[in-house]
C-alpha cells in the first residue's frame, strides 16, 4: 500500500513531454493535483501556457491495493488498462472523455504507467447547479450510457476482453459484496457488530423478490459532479473513469441520488427497479464504512475526510429502516 508517496516534478516528466510533444515544446512546469488515491495527477504547463495532464498509475500512488481478481466487479479499479478499456467503450455510446494523447507502460519515461491526456479547463459540475442551473441540467445527460448493453456483467476491461460474469447475477454480488464489508465494518465498531445480524437479515430480505435480468447496462460507477467536467464549449466530459463497468444501471442511479441530492431529479431516467434501488442504497453504505476507514488507516493526506465519509455512511447504515 502506498505508505510513502512519491510525487513527480519537471525533471523527472521532461522525457515523457518530449516522447509526446517533441524537443520543441518545453515543460515549464509541473503542478500536482489533490484529491486522489488511486493514481498520481498532474498538471503539465508547456510553452506558450499550453496545458496537458498526466495520469501516473504506480504502487506508490495507489492507497486502495487489494486481492480481488480482476473479473470481480468490485476489483480495485485502478491501471492503465482498465482506462483504455473505458475510454474506447464510453466513447462508443457517444460519451466524451478527456483526449488520449499518449501512454507508455515501458517504465523508461517514467516509472509508472503513464497516459497524457487533454486538460479539460471548463471546470466541473462541482457547484455548478447552485451557480447557474440552466447550465448544470444539459451536461448531466452525459449519465444516460445505460443504452450500451452486454449479455454479462464486470468490469469494462473484463467484458470487453472476452470475460463473463464472475458471479450468478448483480444482484446477488451485490449482496455479497455488501456481507462481507458489514463483516468487515462490524470487526472495526461496536455499533456495527450489534447491527450486523438486523442488516444482514434486511440485506437477504430485500433481495429475495429481486428476478435477475438477461443484460446488464454500461455505468460509471461513481458518476458524481466532481466526475463531470466542462470543455471551453459547455459540453460534459467524464473523467476517473477505470470504474467503469456494465452492471444493473441502478447502482448508478443510486450514487448519484447520493452525491447529486437535490439535483438528482433531473436525472433519473424511467423503467428503474425499486426494489434494486432500495437494496442497493443499502449495499452502498457498508462498502462506503469499510473501504474509508482502509484508507484512514494509511498515510494519506485527507484520512480525516475518509473517517467522515466512514460515520456517515454507518450512521446511513444504522438509520436503516428494517
Amino acid at each position: 500500500m502506498a505508505d510513502e508517496q512519491m510525487f513527480a516534478d519537471v525533471e523527472s516528466l521532461r522525457p515523457l513531454v518530449c516522447a509526446t510533444f517533441g524537443r520543441n515544446r518545453p515543460l515549464l512546469r509541473a503542478e500536482r493535483l489533490g484529491g486522489g488515491s488511486s493514481k498520481g495527477a498532474y498538471r503539465l504547463t508547456l510553452d506558450g501556457g499550453d496545458t496537458v495532464l498526466v495520469y501516473a498509475w504506480s504502487d506508490a500512488a495507489d492507497y486502495w491495493q487489494g486481492v480481488r481478481p480482476d473479473a470481480d466487479p468490485f476489483s480495485h479499479a485502478s491501471g492503465l488498462a482498465l482506462f483504455q478499456a473505458a475510454e474506447r467503450r464510453l466513447a462508443s455510446a457517444g460519451v466524451r472523455c478527456p483526449e488520449l494523447l499518449f501512454t507508455d507502460r515501458s517504465k523508461m519515461l517514467y516509472p509508472a504507467d503513464i497516459a497524457v491526456v487533454e486538460d479539460v479547463t471548463g471546470g466541473s459540475l462541482e457547484g455548478l447547479p447552485e451557480k447557474d442551473p440552466t447550465a448544470g441540467s444539459g451536461p448531466c445527460q452525459c449519465s444516460r450510457t445505460g443504452a450500451t448493453r452486454s449479455s454479462s456483467f464486470g468490469k469494462v476491461a473484463f467484458v470487453d476482453g472476452g470475460g463473463h460474469s464472475p458471479g450468478t447475477s448483480c444482484e446477488n454480488v451485490m449482496v455479497d459484496q455488501a456481507l462481507a464489508q458489514l463483516e468487515e465494518v462490524a470487526g472495526r465498531d461496536e455499533r456495527a457488530a450489534h447491527a450486523q445480524g438486523r442488516l444482514e437479515e434486511t440485506l437477504n430480505s430485500l433481495a429475495e423478490p429481486i428476478e435477475p435480468r438477461a443484460t446488464s447496462a454500461l455505468v460509471h460507477s461513481e458518476l458524481g459532479p466532481d466526475h463531470v467536467l466542462l470543455d471551453s464549449r459547455g459540453e460534459p466530459v467524464l473523467i476517473d473513469i477505470e470504474s467503469a463497468k456494465y452492471f444493473d444501471v441502478e447502482t448508478e442511479h443510486v450514487w448519484m441520488r447520493m452525491r447529486f441530492g437535490g439535483h438528482y431529479a433531473g436525472l433519473r431516467r424511467d423503467g428503474l427497479d425499486e426494489d434494486r434501488l432500495r437494496l442497493y442504497q443499502l449495499c452502498m453504505h457498508p462498502d462506503l464504512v469499510a473501504g474509508p476507514l482502509r484508507i484512514a488507516d494509511t498515510s494519506h493526506p485527507e484520512c480525516e475526510w475518509f473517517r467522515e465519509v466512514a460515520e456517515h455512511h454507518l450512521q446511513r447504515a444504522l438509520q436503516f429502516p428494517a
